[in-house]
């Protein structure tokens, strides 16, 4: 299993949310490439990436930060966050980014994401963000009424590289990952999924693991100091 440290960025600083709510922020560096050098020197192998800015102004807002991202960590990075048009993409991709998340058009224009998945095989990931079993959009700042199953089964027909699924409900709260909803995806779907949001003990990550999930996204609970990164990622990898 991959362990993916969480690097959301906004107004150039690495903070993180609770609940995806942009009123409950907490900011844990003014310097996010500082931030990726510390994941990667305890043993990083990716970075999971997220313009938070970006995803509520439905376009990149960040691009600077996350350049020096990518430069700084050395590692593949995956980015989620504003990439609504064709150009986005291919601009973070030509950056340097390794993978895109892509969510809120995935479920508006299923049309333009299976091009986009077929310009770029395995370098999309659907970003699954779902509350009460439906999916949420526009930096989680709406809930639509469409299943979060029902649009994996449709995107996972495409070339894409998998699906992190992020319950927001539990993101941000460190009160564990919603089991159930992985086990109902990862039965749905024979894509990677990868599990975000809530995750803080390392039996919660020896339990996803266990269940089949490819990766964990993990945030808060490794910048609050709950979870030793070091450790979390020598367990996994043994997964």
């Amino acid at each position: 299993m991959l362990i993916y440290p969480a690097i959301d960025i906004r107004g150039g600083r690495c903070v993180r949310l609770r609940q995806g709510d942009y009123a409950q922020e907490t900011v844990f560096g003014e310097d996010p490439a500082d931030m990726a050098r510390r994941w990667v020197a305890q043993g990083a192998k990716r970075l999971h990436l997220v313009d938070l800015d970006g995803a509520k102004a439905g376009h990149p807002v960040n691009s600077e930060s996350i350049r020096r991202v990518v430069v700084a960590a050395e590692v593949p990075c995956q980015l989620g966050g504003g990439l609504r048009t064709e150009a986005h993409v291919r601009a973070a991709l030509d950056g340097g980014i390794d993978r895109v998340i892509l969510s809120t058009r995935a479920l508006y224009d299923p049309l333009w994401f299976r091009g986009v998945c077929a310009l770029f095989p395995g370098r999309v990931v659907l970003g699954l963000d779902a509350k009460h079993g439906k999916v949420a959009t526009n930096g989680w700042l709406e809930l639509s009424e469409r299943s979060a199953l029902e649009l994996a089964r449709e995107a996972a027909v495409s070339p894409i590289a998998g699906i992190v699924y992020t319950d927001i409900g539990r993101d941000g709260m460190m009160q564990g990952p919603n089991f159930g909803a992985y086990a109902e995806l990862l039965a749905a779907v024979r894509t990677p999924v990868f599990a975000s949001g809530g995750i803080s003990t390392l039996e919660q990550v020896l339990q996803l693991a266990k269940l089949g999930v490819a990766g964990c996204v993990i945030g808060r609970a490794i910048y609050e100091g709950q979870l030793d990164l070091k450790q979390v990622i020598a367990q996994a990898a043994g997964t």
